[in-house]
């Protein structure tokens, strides 16, 4: 059984309290290991030691920072392998989409934010009788709380431009996934980066987590999930007048029109809706599909759902994994009974997957397709998270941009049509902060990322990024 500790001054900790909450295998139902379970005494320790390492830090050079950035990412290249079973085992995903996926952007976010940081702009402006030029300093102690969907995919997109810039962070990953970033500690305690600058704290969102966000000395949240807790940490943070970001939940609309290039939007979709077990925040979970093609789309897009193979994610050819803890688990079944007694009709799915052999007491859920609910209905909604997607027939463009914008949400949004023309002016009118059309999940590292309403607050990525974690000084000189 593994024992995951806190990671606090450089220095591997027991939490004060010296308790444990216990890590579960989704795949087979079974605990493998305890993790610490903090609270406000391990925080405060946190930010001590980063206290204490910020004013060296800051004062290092940015050819230095971007040297441990770099280090860190052929760290972790070098040990691709141990941190992609471990990312499998922590979540229930694909062992193969971690190596394909997870593994190689966590990678390439600290090898990006190294080379981003040296193409900021310099912002200079003039008049006759003075000089005003922009400075940016680090924000101070940064706090970085990471969901169990992308786990290290997700801290590293929050690490590398703190750290790059100067700043010291506590990262605090999810207690239900904190193995991979257990093991990124490791790879940065092998570098040379000062001790104190990077800390991790492990344990729930209401000791650990609450604790890190109303913390005075700690000057930023970066915060990836759900839209409730997202709210909490807002409310925690706004007596501190501290810099929060929050990339938060999403009902994400597919509009499918029906002079799309048939073939290639039914796979398309079939992988933004199902990738990852439906758990990444930018999958589609509402598929608006014109009606001249809607029974046509309904026939094609079925088998091939059925067709993904859902299974043990350390096997080869598995499509699907487990759902990622028995508690969101629940929380699917419970959605698909809703959903049926709304009135909706189950085209394909909705039922429990047994497994056998190993994972026989796993986790897993068959990928669903629902047709038959007014966009209006909870289903249609609350987000869900998972292998879930409903079938919603429109007549033209006003109705499918009206439908696309009629949720809480604005995260991300596809568009299927060979008229680009039309497809940007959907788009521009979609109210969703990221977008594609006739493709989904092409990121360009360089483009601000977040979403719009409930779906979040402010931009992650490329410059944004570094803005976030940076205090912005106006410094006028006069001639």
């Amino acid at each position: 059984m593994k024992k995951l500790n806190n990671y606090i001054g450089g220095e591997w900790a027991s939490s004060a309290n010296k308790s444990y909450l216990s890590i579960f295998d989704p795949a087979t139902g079974e605990p493998y290991g305890e993790v610490a379970r903090s609270d406000l005494k391990d925080v405060e320790r946190a930010v001590q030691a980063a206290e204490q390492s910020l004013k060296a830090w800051k004062l290092t050079t940015l050819d230095q920072r971007r040297s441990h950035l770099m280090a860190i990412a052929s760290g972790i290249e070098k040990r691709s392998e141990e941190f992609a079973k471990a990312e499998s085992l922590d979540n229930g995903k694909p062992l193969s989409l971690a190596r394909s996926l997870d593994i190689p952007r966590a990678i390439a976010n600290f090898r990006f934010f190294a080379e981003t940081v040296n193409h900021i702009p310099e912002e200079k402006f003039s008049t006759p009788e003075a000089e005003t030029y922009i400075y940016r300093s680090p924000l101070g102690i940064v706090g970085a709380i990471t969901p169990w969907n992308l786990p290290i995919y997700l801290l590293s997109w929050k690490l590398a431009p703190a750290l790059v810039t100067g700043n010291a962070v506590i990262a605090k990953p999810s207690e239900v996934t904190p193995l991979t970033a257990t093991l990124l500690m490791e790879v940065i305690h092998e570098t040379s980066i000062p001790k104190g600058v990077v800390n991790l704290v492990h344990g729930t969102g209401l000791e650990a987590g609450a604790a890190l966000v109303s913390h005075p000395k700690v000057r930023g949240i970066s915060f990836t999930g759900g839209t409730a807790t997202g709210e909490e940490i807002a409310k925690l943070a706004a007596p501190h007048f501290k810099k929060i970001s929050l990339e938060l939940g999403g009902k994400n609309p597919s509009v499918i029109f029906d002079d799309c290039d048939f073939e290639t939007t039914v796979r398309g979709v079939v992988r933004s809706s199902f990738l990852n077990q439906g758990e990444i925040c930018l999958c589609s979970s509402r598929l608006l599909v014109q009606k001249s093609i809607y029974e046509k789309f309904k026939a094609e897009i079925i088998p091939q759902v059925k067709a993904l193979k859902v299974g043990d994610p350390m096997a080869e050819g598995v499509d699907q994994g487990a759902i990622v803890s028995e508690a969101h688990f629940k929380k699917i079944v419970s959605a698909v009974e809703r959903a049926r007694t709304e009135g909706g009709k189950i085209l394909t799915g909705g039922e429990i997957v047994k497994v056998p052999g190993r994972c026989e007491r796993g986790w897993f859920y068959a990928p669903t397709i629902i047709e038959a609910l007014s966009n209006e209905c909870l289903t249609n909604q609350e987000e869900i998270f998972g292998p879930v997607v409903t079938l919603i027939p429109f007549a033209d463009e006003r109705e499918a941009i009206d439908l696309a914008n009629q949720s809480s949400y604005g995260l991300s949004a596809s568009v299927w049509t060979r008229d680009i023309q039309r497809a940007k002016r959907v788009s521009e009118q979609i109210d969703c902060g990221v977008q594609w059309i006739n493709s989904w999940l092409i990121r360009d590292l360089r483009t601000p990322f977040g979403g719009m309403k409930n779906s979040g607050l402010g931009r992650e990525g490329g410059l944004e990024a570094l803005r976030f974690v940076t205090e912005v000084k106006s410094i006028t000189v006069k001639i």
